[in-house]
């Protein structure tokens, strides 16, 4: 199986952490544009210093692609507002006119029961909120680690899997998905 992380250009921690103040300001910027609305934040997981090249881009187009097909399964009315194609990963902003709760239940799906949804963050926010609505708000079960299928953030937080297991994951998704 070929790695699809041998390719893009390298972030340091400071790259990202600004790619997450600038994703704050462009939230804060449609809530100002669209205060009656919901807001989904959709990205990939990436872990390791390569966050977007053509492989992740095919992977987010496919992911996102099978996300506004929830959307209009579910009679979700959503407009993208913005689409960031960065070094930092490839990152889509929708609004809705759904209730938010409704939303999450349908993004929490996406991440859960599709392949590709596994490898994507799916936020969904409303005005007024400083969290995004959690999972553990509508009584849904923590997040699985895609690979032992501990809770996530456990995983993340102990770095019980090293970053080139994720890497060979999320390659072998590609693979199965493009191949």
């Amino acid at each position: 199986m070929k790695s699809i992380f041998n390719e893009g250009k390298k972030q340091s921690i400071a790259e990202v952490l600004a790619s997450k103040d600038k994703r704050v300001a462009l939230q804060q910027e449609i809530f100002t544009k669209y205060p009656n609305k919901t807001l989904v934040d959709v990205n990939l997981n990436v872990p390791g210093p390569i966050k977007n090249n053509h492989y992740l881009e095919k992977l987010f187009n496919r992911g996102v692609n099978e996300l506004e097909g929830k959307f209009k399964r579910n009679n979700f009315h959503y407009q993208l507002i913005k689409h960031l194609d960065e070094d930092t990963g490839s990152e889509n902003f929708y609004v809705l006119d759904d209730n938010a709760n409704g939303v999450k239940k349908v993004t929490t799906d996406f991440e859960d029961k599709t392949k590709l949804g596994r490898l994507f963050d799916a936020d969904v926010l409303i005005k007024g909120q400083s969290n995004a609505i959690s999972r553990k708000d509508l009584g849904y079960p923590v997040r699985k680690c895609f690979l032992c299928n501990r809770p996530a953030k456990e995983c993340s937080r102990s770095r019980r899997h090293s970053v080139s297991e994720l890497q060979d994951y999320i390659s072998k998704i590609y693979g199965e998905e493009f191949n």
